[in-house]
């Protein structure tokens, strides 16, 4: 993009970073050479070592986010940032910053609220099998949850509307936030794609922050928090259900000998059944006082993103003259 087309869009690359004095400088060089007429902004996690120094050598605008968590980060950076186009990315320099231009134009062209790079590597160091299964099952998951959704939910490399990141709550505080912006997508019903794009290993001197196990149980914690939130009929009348079907096993001998002696001899079972099918009509009937709740939380958020300019126009409504980059080959 030249810095005439970039005068009428305003592109914004964010990349939070946490230790990667190794990685960042790379990082911030990639999309330079990629998105020439966009700011880059640096958002530090309280590291520990140079990264700082090093971006904004690299001619990054470097900001600090002192609450740890790339959760915070990201709502760190998408309150602060004003821009129409943003980038998100790692700074570990594991994604294709090349792909940028062509993930820009796509979201532009057909005016979606973002554009998952969906990752690809033949490399085994970069993206572990343990995590591309991981990657699978949450995916298969949060599809049987939601109805549908993306092939790589975890995917840290995104372009996303100006509407998308003025509306998006970003509540979550680590890693999880990837799977918090799926689900914002998917419960909006935006118009979204995805790019597969190339994944590398990180360069040497550069760790990884993802704890398989830890950041693993976050994000299920996560996507049965939002399962709750956003589906309360399924949720608490699954619970119901449940209840309700140990309370039927339990009639079921009481029954029969009612039938046969018309005697009840087991007077606390069948209190017990009778609280256990309390709690199963309670329990539906909060799924769906809850799910009117929901609609209704639904509906200002569905407003208050609709509020905003779509991707690539302006707060007139008026079409800005989409920027045709050609796409860097390195």
């Amino acid at each position: 993009m030249t810095n005439s087309e970039t005068s009428r869009l305003r592109v914004a690359v964010l990349l939070p970073c946490y230790n990667e004095e190794a990685a960042i400088g790379q990082t911030v060089a990639g999309f330079r050479a990629a998105l020439p007429g966009a700011a880059i902004f640096v958002y530090d996690n309280n590291s520990s070592d140079r990264t700082c120094a090093v971006a904004a050598a690299a001619g990054a605008v470097v900001c600090t986010e002192r609450m740890q968590g790339k959760g915070h980060v990201v709502r760190r950076m998408f309150a602060d940032v004003e821009a129409d186009i943003y980038v998100m990315a790692d700074g570990d320099a594991t994604y294709d910053a090349a792909a940028a231009p062509e993930m820009v134009r796509r979201l532009l062209d057909e005016q979606l609220d973002m554009v998952v790079g969906a990752r690809k590597s033949e490399v085994e160091e970069a993206y572990r099998r343990g995590h591309r299964l991981g990657n699978q099952l949450f995916t298969g998951l949060l599809a049987s949850l939601f109805g549908r959704s993306f092939s790589d939910i975890f995917s840290g490399y995104r372009v996303f509307s100006r509407r998308f990141v003025k509306s998006f709550p970003a509540l979550s505080r680590g890693f999880e936030t990837e799977t918090e912006i799926s689900v914002h997508a998917l419960e909006l019903a935006m118009p979204v794609a995805e790019i597969v794009t190339a994944y590398g290993a990180r360069p040497e001197g550069s760790a990884s922050k993802l704890s398989t196990w830890r950041d693993g149980w976050r994000i299920m914690r996560t996507i049965l928090h939002l399962f709750r939130i956003e589906r309360p009929v399924l949720f608490y009348g699954g619970f119901g259900l449940v209840i309700a079907m140990k309370a039927l096993i339990l009639a079921v001998p009481l029954a029969m000998t009612y039938m046969e002696t018309g005697l009840v001899p087991r007077i606390p079972t069948a209190i017990l059944i009778t609280g256990l099918m309390i709690v199963a009509a309670l329990s539906f009937v909060c799924g769906l006082i809850l799910d009117t709740v929901v609609r209704g939380r639904r509906e200002v958020r569905r407003l208050a993103y609709l509020a905003l300019p779509g991707p690539g126009m302006d707060r007139e409504g008026r079409l800005i003259p989409i920027p045709r980059a050609k796409p860097v080959r390195g």
